[in-house]
């Protein structure tokens, strides 16, 4: 077998020399091969050629079959990895996830945490819960952003970030996590990227997905709180109905141009929900959108930093949290305001009629 592994080099070096792709030089070795197993198969083994060519006619079959399974293999493997789901794939620039956090500080962690520590609110135990936490960020936007900053500093152990986006240069403006190296990047893998230079320390889980019907409940299962910070309607409905299934708390928050609003809803412990206070969606054009009336660079970050201390304070158990009670901050004249929000009895979501709602409900918010 001497000549054909001496032939099988030259042609790879040859395709290799004129940039012949890797999988043509492959297909040219194999027809090589079928050549010469065809020969050593039917020519007399007594023949001049055949002797030149040398082995057995069971040699090289049991050759090709070796190859072929090595081959099917190499295939096997790459068609389990394209059923990899979209939001587990990582990105080339995305960092690689530490191993999950214990519920143990470690020194270096008692020294970054110092200031939360002497805080009788928090202390030792607290920063234990915010290390044991698993919380979902819906967006990476303006929104997400200061929330997913301040998550990572403060040391909440695990951290999903869901969203469907690439970063583009018109987000710079409000998206601080993201930056202009990251442009064309993923926003779950830029904002994994920054926050992994945040703080070493917190496990960060990217779904580069949106978030949709048919993954919610699944999804909702591996986490105890979730931040919402998405852009439209329907992803903050479904939102609302995906946490109150499952007795999650929801930290909302919304902005506008110079406005911005933080709530919590969470009916498992006697708060509102989202269909409570706002039954129905605002009619079409009537509520703009960021990218229609514009947002104030620094808006996000004040809301966005809100709704990462209502987290902080659900975790810990700190303080009152926005439950029942709507933030309104008016970033034009520098003012803030304090509603009440009421729970409804005939909410479709959460009040005690819900059960003669819900059967029949089949429309899709994704």
């Amino acid at each position: 077998m001497a000549l054909f592994l001496a032939l099988a080099i030259l042609v790879w070096l040859i395709g290799w020399r004129r940039g012949t792709p890797r999988q043509a030089r492959l297909m040219q070795i194999a027809l090589l091969y079928l050549v010469f197993a065809a020969a050593a198969v039917l020519m007399p083994e007594t023949g001049p050629l055949r002797r030149v060519l040398g082995g057995s006619a069971g040699e090289w079959l049991s050759v090709g079959g070796l190859v072929a399974l090595g081959a099917a293999y190499v295939a096997g493997l790459g068609w389990l990895r394209g059923r990899v789901r979209p939001e587990n794939r990582a990105h080339p620039a995305a960092p690689a996830a530490p191993a999950a956090p214990s519920d143990r500080l470690g020194e270096a962690e008692v020294e970054r945490y110092a200031r939360h520590i002497v805080m009788h609110e928090i202390g030792g135990p607290g920063q234990r819960k915010l290390k044991a936490a698993r919380v979902l960020v819906i967006g990476a936007g303006g929104l997400g952003s200061p929330v997913l900053q301040y998550l990572a500093a403060a040391g909440f152990g695990t951290i999903g970030v869901i969203d469907d986006d690439t970063v583009s240069v018109d987000n710079l403006q409000r998206q601080v996590i993201h930056s202009e190296a990251t442009v064309g990047m993923p926003k779950v893998f830029s904002a994994s990227q920054a926050m992994a230079g945040i703080n070493p320390h917190v496990l960060v889980r990217p779904y580069r997905r949106r978030f949709e019907p048919g993954a919610a409940a699944e999804l909702l299962s591996e986490y105890d709180l979730v931040l919402d910070g998405s852009d439209n309607f329907d992803t903050r409905y479904l939102a609302n109905r995906a946490c109150a299934a499952a007795g999650l708390p929801l930290v909302a928050g919304a902005i506008t141009q110079w406005e911005g609003q933080i709530t919590v809803y969470d009916p498992a412990r006697g708060g509102p929900c989202l269909e409570c206070v706002f039954p129905e969606r605002p009619a079409a054009g009537l509520v703009p959108t960021c990218a229609e009336a514009g947002v104030a660079a620094p808006l996000p970050g004040v809301v966005g930093s809100i709704m990462a201390l209502e987290a902080l304070k659900i975790v810990t158990g700190a303080g009152a949290p926005l439950r029942g009670a709507m933030l309104i901050v008016d970033g034009l004249y520098g003012e803030t305001r304090r509603i009440t929000l009421a729970r409804r009895d005939d909410c479709p979501v959460c009040g005690t009629c819900r059960d003669a709602y819900m059967p029949g409900r089949t429309e899709e918010t994704s």
